[in-house]
């Protein structure tokens, strides 16, 4: 099934950008995610304008520095080999700042963002400080590393996880959506999905996503054979499961706003489907789980 929600690797290219989706090209009002790639001592600057921005690490380590009329930031993030290696550590860069990522050894970057009102201080986020959660059992076993989750880390509008799923795992699943102001019990959040997989006696990876509609918004409609670098939108709509192929790991990221005054990550979960988190206490968690751990305080 084509879908103009289902962006495969290359095609969201931009400029200096492997992946350049912003809240114009995807035609929505707030999420966004830039992938940059740097080759060793590369180095790029760019301005967040009216939105926040997280810079996490996929692979290798920069220097990140703000400047804005309050003054210069400069952070020296440790990084990570891979998104399978290890938790990674972040910079939050405020709104209206110039900024500059510097990757003495090269590397991939992840440039999370949101359209904003407040301006925050810029910050480091350290990888120790990230909660690492096991989510679901079974073959719904997943890891989610909550580095801008809505309770871990302080952000205007952006929500921002990674997810990993264990190679013949679901996640994102039961489908849910979040396309609806329901006080209390469902919020509304525009969200992008990045794909990354481990590959085999290297044999690439591979998953399959599926957004299906829930009679709100675009009618988003999506069935897909995800690869590495690939991107899925959800400007609405029942999201899930992922599914990850057995043998290769899959790794998503999620980066989430919307116009709630509220930053809060509110779901519905699919009425045909939701009876099977009661399930989960039955069954252990996928013993391959967890991939990694948050590193130790110093």
């Amino acid at each position: 099934m084509n879908s103009p929600f289902h962006l495969p690797a290359g095609k969201a290219l931009g400029g200096p950008y492997a992946v350049d989706v912003s809240p114009e090209t995807a035609g929505w009002g707030f999420a966004g995610l830039r992938v940059l790639e740097l080759p060793p001592g590369g180095s790029h600057t760019f301005d967040t304008d009216e939105s926040e921005c997280i810079v996490l690490p996929l692979s290798g380590g920069c220097t990140v520095t703000a400047v804005d009329e309050f003054g210069r930031d400069t952070f020296r993030l440790d990084g990570r080999d891979s998104v399978f290696a290890a938790v990674t550590d972040f910079a939050y860069v405020p709104r209206d700042a110039r900024t500059t990522v510097t990757s003495a050894g090269g590397g991939r970057f992840a440039l999370t963002g949101a359209r904003c009102t407040r301006r925050l201080p810029a910050r480091h986020g350290p990888a120790s400080d990230v909660p690492v959660e096991l989510r679901g059992t079974g073959n719904c076993s997943r890891q989610v590393n909550n580095f801008a989750a809505a309770g871990a880390f302080e952000c205007d509008r952006l929500i921002a996880v990674e997810v990993i799923t264990p190679g013949g795992n679901w996640s994102s699943f039961p489908p849910h959506k979040h396309d609806e102001h329901r006080p209390g019990e469902e919020s509304v959040l525009e969200e992008i999905y990045y794909f990354e997989f481990q590959s085999h006696d290297g044999t690439p990876g591979l998953g399959y996503q599926r957004v299906s509609p829930s009679g709100r918004g675009r009618g988003t409609d999506v069935l897909a054979e995800v690869r590495d670098k690939d991107v899925v939108l959800v400007p609405d709509g029942w999201h899930g499961p992922s599914m990850a192929v057995p043998g290769h790991h899959m790794y998503y990221l999620t980066v989430m706003a919307g116009p709630e005054p509220e930053r809060a990550w509110l779901i519905r979960d699919h009425p045909d489907h939701a009876w099977i988190r009661d399930t989960w206490p039955d069954r252990p968690v996928d013993p391959r789980l967890p991939l990694y751990t948050a590193p130790e305080r110093p």
